[in-house]
């Protein structure tokens, strides 16, 4: 059956090829790539759908109040023996059709060689999971290259960048200020800058139009559609095609499996608050790092009794982030950082761990905007002074427009400990157990932090601030990244999905976002997440065709 507006409507009595939990970075592109390929296809999305209108320049709104972000309850301990703590401004993830692809800052690095046999290279890390991805980069290119040309990105190759098959389908977005500082500075100092692939259209493309530097990027959706998250670029593609449906406000709390083991669907509360059953021949879970191990570990039954595809242990394991050392600087002239997208330009030169330092790790650097946007950017007061009185008055009204941020990225180790499991007492509205987040940084990830906070001040005293300030990083304080809580392996004793994303327990159960991922690379996982995500539509749709599943 199909809606007024051509898209595809199915009965909750009707069995679909696939059901998809999730629609953002990975969801949206599971969903282009099985209704493309034939299949028909539910995808379910716990936030609501928003369009374009409905993004506006509201920082109050947007940022502070979380018009964008999830409500679902968090808790957040750093240590197994300590009380976990409602987990407030911690955990940054968009509720909405499209994901945190759509309030991301768009930053769209690919990951490197290096970055899938790490471990290969650099041997074992003490008291870490760490672990080579069980497929390459060679392997994973012909989808990056997908990614730049189905969703959109706007770039240039870097001095050592990793082969690429197909050149960026739209320029580098235009250089703005920080980028101008960063990239002198850069070069002052014998590094080498580049311009920042952007997940952000510098020209049209695909139908849809070019940034127009309004400046409401990081936090916010785009109203000009220029933003590739996956509600502007697969989500329409998929709906076109008449055999997807997108079904919003659809809190999904089990999967239900049949007594043979497999998976026959997806229990879940509608927009009214009622339990709705929809059956599938295969089920998906593209939900992110968080929300895909809480309803794994919700599926318990009494044939998976420590949750669903969890015979391994490892589901909710590994959890990772990535590290974020940040420095701003204060200079003489006008910036106007509250322009335009937030980065346009990046060094990788300490990209790779480098034993010489000690320690494991590695990352990259942008510049962008003191505090991008007039609240966020009141907040963001040099030590010592007050946020408040005529002096702070004085200085804001001078130094708003003089301001930028220098940014590094880091790697996170994977820990068995770091972990996503249920929290026993607190509940969300329809009595699921909240996810409960342990994450305490291994020593090498603070080092890498703070490492990278020193090449940040360096580099501003390079381009001239006049001013700097910002404290070495002591923990990790939040995310929005989460990742490796459902990591992919070819040992089942150690992993919970195969290479081709199916769990190993389960036949018909694939997951895909990025609780897959096995590293976490060097700070920005979405385009890798997107990467994988078409790669894994297309296997798993010729897994399907072959009757595999």
């Amino acid at each position: 059956m199909r809606a007024p507006d051509g898209t595809a409507r199915y009965s909750t009595a009707e069995t679909v090829d696939f059901v998809i939990v999730g629609s953002g970075a990975a969801g949206g592109v599971l969903a282009k790539e099985l209704s493309t390929r034939g299949h028909s296809v539910v995808v379910l999305e716990q936030g609501p759908r928003r369009s374009v209108s409905d993004f506006r320049h509201d920082e109050k709104s947007t940022n502070l109040d979380g018009f964008l972000l999830s409500k679902t309850p968090v808790m957040w301990r750093q240590r197994a023996t300590e009380e976990a703590t409602r987990a407030e401004g911690r955990v940054w993830m968009a509720s909405l059709v499209g994901g945190s692809s759509v309030h991301f800052t768009a930053n769209f690095w690919r990951f490197r060689p290096v970055d899938f046999n790490e471990r290969s290279r650099l041997g074992p890390i003490a008291g870490t999971g760490f672990a080579d991805w069980p497929i390459t980069y060679e392997e994973l290119e012909p989808y990056y290259t997908k990614v730049d040309w189905e969703v959109g990105v706007s770039g240039a190759p870097g001095p050592d960048d990793a082969p690429r098959s197909r050149p960026y389908p739209t320029p580098p977005l235009t250089v703005k200020s920080s980028g101008i500082l960063l990239e002198r500075a850069a070069m002052k100092l014998g590094l080498k800058p580049f311009p920042a692939p952007m997940a952000i259209l510098s020209q049209p493309h695909n139908g849809r139009p070019a940034c127009q530097h309004c400046g409401f990027c990081m936090g916010f959706g785009c109203e000009y559609n220029a933003k590739s998250s996956s509600l502007a670029s697969v989500i329409p593609v998929a709906e076109a095609t008449g055999r997807c449906e997108i079904r919003p406000l659809s809190h999904v709390h089990t999967v239900e499996t049949d007594a043979a083991g497999r998976a026959t669907g997806v229990v879940y509360f509608d927009a009214k608050g009622v339990e709705q059953r929809q059956r599938a021949r295969a089920v998906v879970l593209a939900a992110n790092g968080v929300e895909t191990p809480r309803l794994l570990l919700s599926s318990a039954s009494a044939r998976f009794p420590d949750g669903l595809a969890n015979s391994s242990g490892m589901v909710g394991k590994h959890l990772m982030f990535n590290g974020g050392a940040i420095t701003t600087g204060e200079y003489e002239h006008q910036l106007n950082e509250h322009k335009s997208a937030e980065v346009t330009r990046i060094v990788h030169d300490f990209y790779e761990s480098d034993p010489k330092r000690g320690f494991y790790g590695g990352g990259g650097i942008d510049a962008r905007g003191g505090g991008w946007l007039p609240i966020a950017g009141s907040m963001n007061v040099p030590g010592g002074m007050r946020g408040w009185g005529a002096d702070y008055k004085d200085w804001l009204a001078h130094a708003y427009t003089r301001t930028m941020m220098i940014y590094g990225h880091t790697t996170s180790l994977a820990v068995e400990s770091n972990n996503v499991t249920l929290d026993p007492a607190v509940k969300d509205r329809y009595g699921r157990a909240a996810a409960r987040i342990t994450y305490e940084d291994h020593a090498d990830d603070l080092a890498t932090m703070r490492f990278f906070h020193a090449r940040t001040r360096e580099l501003h005293e390079a381009a001239g601030a006049k001013r700097i300030w910002g404290d070495p990083p002591g923990i990790s304080g939040a995310s929005a990244h989460f990742l490796g809580t459902a990591r992919m392996g070819n040992d089942p004793r150690t992993s919970v999905i195969d290479r081709d994303h199916r769990t190993h327990d389960v036949r018909n159960l694939f997951i895909c976002d990025g609780s897959s991922m096995v590293t976490s690379g060097r700070g920005q996982p979405t385009m890798t997440i997107m990467a994988l995500a078409f790669r894994a539509g297309e296997r798993i749709s010729d897994a399907a065709r072959r009757n595999e599943i």
